[in-house]
């Protein structure tokens, strides 16, 4: 349709044919496109405002505390991206995170869904690649589709539900602690994702807390 500019005036129809099963659909171009139009633009997610990040250079005595705890620390291997799915809490206003790891850097970014929250439980999804990742969740639930390389910050395509509140890129969390917050824009879940997929011989030890603050 886009290749063709035929005038419409009010009560014309646009007629689609398939070139495939030779099917027709017929469009009223005054209700059914408007209609159209309406829902796409209710699918659009909200503008989503900046984090506030920052870094800390006492990465030992940060290791050591969060080791003692019970989820603290996980082996990302290499080719592999780690998402931490952490629903919004109600109890909370903002989320907090902080993490470290041994020897290496690592991919980061944070990402935002705006769905139901039913349960208040975080988790963890361990995929083999960003790839492998990306096909997932646009067959699963139709939403981000980064695209480019942690070297130069992911590209996102947002669709539907999916915000992007931090580009993936690469962090000196070897060096550092990387530390950030942002303050809940409504309910969903925050999706922050270590990637290590461009390692094609190196696990990295990560050190990570989350948490969220009223």
């Amino acid at each position: 349709i886009a290749n063709y500019h035929v005038p419409q005036g009010a009560g014309d129809i646009v007629m689609i044919q398939s070139d495939h099963t030779g099917a027709v659909d017929i469009l009223s171009a005054e209700l059914e496109t408007a209609d159209l139009l309406g829902e796409q633009r209710k699918a659009q997610p909200p503008p989503l405002a900046p984090p506030t990040m920052w870094t800390t250079e006492k990465t030992k005595e940060f290791k050591a505390r969060i080791g003692k705890e019970k989820n603290g620390q996980m082996v990302v291997k290499r080719g592999e991206v780690v998402t931490v799915r952490v629903p919004t809490h109600p109890d909370g206003k903002s989320i907090c995170w902080e993490f470290a790891t041994d020897d290496y850097d690592i991919g980061f970014g944070v990402y935002f869904d705006w769905t139901t929250v039913t349960s208040t439980a975080i988790t963890v999804q361990v995929s083999e690649s960003s790839d492998e990742e990306d096909e997932e969740e646009e067959d699963e639930i139709e939403g981000l589709s980064p695209a480019g390389d942690v070297e130069r910050g992911s590209k996102s395509y947002l669709r539907n539900r999916y915000g992007e509140i931090v580009p993936v890129y690469r962090r000196n969390s070897h060096r550092e602690v990387q530390a950030g917050s942002h303050e809940y824009p409504g309910e969903g879940i925050y999706l922050l994702k270590f990637d290590n997929s461009y390692s094609l011989l190196r696990n990295k030890t990560l050190f990570f807390h989350v948490y969220y603050s009223s």
